[in-house]
């Protein structure tokens, strides 16, 4: 089930709402992951037994942890955040680390590791040696997102940060939530333990959720998908022209943008509807002058979890410059593995890694650190651009042909006159050009909602009902994250 369609917004949601709020508090933690788990299995009811497991488990571990049982109404005290850990406690953390990342590589890398193995015995001239495995493994939705969030539960026990949870039905109530289950953001346990065991309702935090939801819509119905359906023409074109590259890119740019950025507003939305306040998840990334502070903007929630759940263990900034820039490419290259088992993510991720690399040897600055502040935003963009084609490409090598399109170094199709026929129409131009007006110039929805006045309650209320007669009429309307 996705935010941006009919079902839920006009039947899920009303009815969710509605039986959450006639039941008393603790009611509304067993309503909410049973409505989570309706929500998560719509599609494929056999993929809530996988998140009950990796629920099960880890709750199981930060008991472990803590050296606490399920029984018992205390809260329990969390381990010094400074005082040594014992076997039973490493062990313990090993398990959760072990079995999270071995249900996530199995269902999300099998394929790959396969396909790769196969296409290396073929290449040394050995088929015989292939594996020659027919059958596929289906990704379940969203498992990179609750694996990373349940995983963050452990992890932070361990160090202290957090007290364990007796009640496993707070607990699956966290890891389910329906409303940054299957894309985030990345919500941390410390961050809402004490909203699961109090939080407060108003009318107006709950306005600002509807606010945040309608706005959110908006963005994804209104920009994101008009932008995603000229750049699927674009990239599966042959041979695209230089400019048809470069709207094409361009178009992803503020697809993948918009498409995400709405689901995090929506997420954030649907949370303080429901009573609890989740962090924010964008910043106004393409007004970023470097790609340091581009990552200081975009996805927050992933980047801060990847510094502090895989750049902070691996030494940070603390021994020595050249271990940082080793410490900086292999976060950056498991962040763009962890986003989709192709070669091209993983050069998606090392390009990004290359650039923080560079920006971190000249103390944080871009090449292009003197120039005025707009044209170090443009420079920015463009080497994000550049870098999105990576991420959207099918793959590598389809990649590498679209990068020599925009630089001219590609031949051009006969057929390639015709993309403009599509980009070029009032409706597809005006959007790109309104999706651009909204990226660079319009404040964010966290900042928009923050004092909601009449006026802007009346433009997130005409943005609803614009997207709700838009979703009607469209037969396009993916959700990218959904993929990863």
């Amino acid at each position: 089930m996705v935010f941006s369609s009919h079902v839920f917004i006009f039947y899920f949601l009303p009815l969710a709402l509605s039986v959450y709020y006639l039941l008393p508090h603790r009611g509304k933690h067993l309503a909410l992951t049973l409505l989570s788990y309706i929500f998560y299995g719509w599609a494929n009811p056999a993929f809530v037994l996988l998140m009950l497991l990796t629920t099960f488990i880890d709750y199981a571990v930060g008991l472990a942890i803590a050296g606490a049982s399920p029984f018992g109404r205390a809260e329990v005290p969390p381990l010094p955040v400074s005082g040594a850990r014992s076997r039973r406690h490493k062990i313990a953390l090993l398990c959760s680390v072990t079995s999270n990342l071995a249900l996530l590589g199995f269902f999300k890398y099998f394929n790959f590791a396969t396909d790769g193995y196969d296409g290396l015995m073929t290449a040394l001239g050995l088929p015989v040696l292939r594996l020659g495995i027919a059958f596929q493994v289906v990704l379940p939705l969203g498992i990179s997102f609750y694996t990373f969030q349940s995983l963050s539960y452990t992890i932070d026990v361990y160090r202290g940060h957090a007290s364990a949870q007796r009640s496993f039905l707070d607990f699956a109530c966290f890891v389910s939530m329906f409303p940054q289950l299957v894309a985030g953001p990345i919500i941390r346990y410390s961050d809402v333990s004490r909203q699961l065991i109090e939080r407060s309702y108003s009318v107006a935090m709950f306005s600002r959720g509807v606010a945040f939801f309608a706005l959110g819509l908006a963005k994804k119905i209104v920009l994101a998908n008009p932008c995603g359906k000229v750049a699927d023409t674009v990239f599966g074109a042959t041979g695209p022209g230089v400019l048809d590259a470069w709207v094409g890119a361009s178009a992803y740019a503020f697809q993948i943008y918009f498409d995400f950025s709405a689901y995090s507003d929506m997420a954030i939305g649907l949370g303080l509807m429901l009573g609890f306040v989740f962090a924010k998840n964008f910043d106004s990334p393409y007004l970023s002058d470097s790609i340091t502070d581009f990552w200081r903007r975009w996805h927050l929630s992933l980047s801060t979890w990847l510094r502090d759940y895989l750049y902070v263990p691996l030494g940070g900034n603390r021994k020595g410059p050249l271990r940082t820039y080793v410490n900086l490419a292999a976060v950056m290259l498991l962040g763009g593995l962890w986003h989709g088992a192709a070669w091209n993510f993983v050069m998606w991720g090392g390009l990004h890694g290359a650039l923080l690399v560079l920006e971190r040897s000249r103390g944080g600055r871009p090449l292009y650190s003197g120039l005025p502040r707009p044209v170090r935003v443009a420079c920015t963009f463009v080497l994000v651009l550049f870098t999105w084609v990576f991420f959207r490409a099918p793959d590598l090598a389809s990649a590498v042909r679209y990068v020599g399109a925009m630089l001219g170094l590609s031949p051009v199709a006969p057929s390639a006159g015709l993309l403009a026929g599509l980009w070029g129409q009032p409706y597809y131009l005006g959007t790109l050009l309104c999706a651009a007006a909204v990226a660079f110039t319009f404040p964010q929805t966290w900042d928009f909602t923050r004092t909601l006045t009449w006026r802007r309650a009346a433009i997130a209320t005409f943005a609803f009902a614009v997207s709700c007669a838009l979703l009607a009429t469209q037969a396009y309307n993916p959700f990218i994250y959904f993929t990863f």
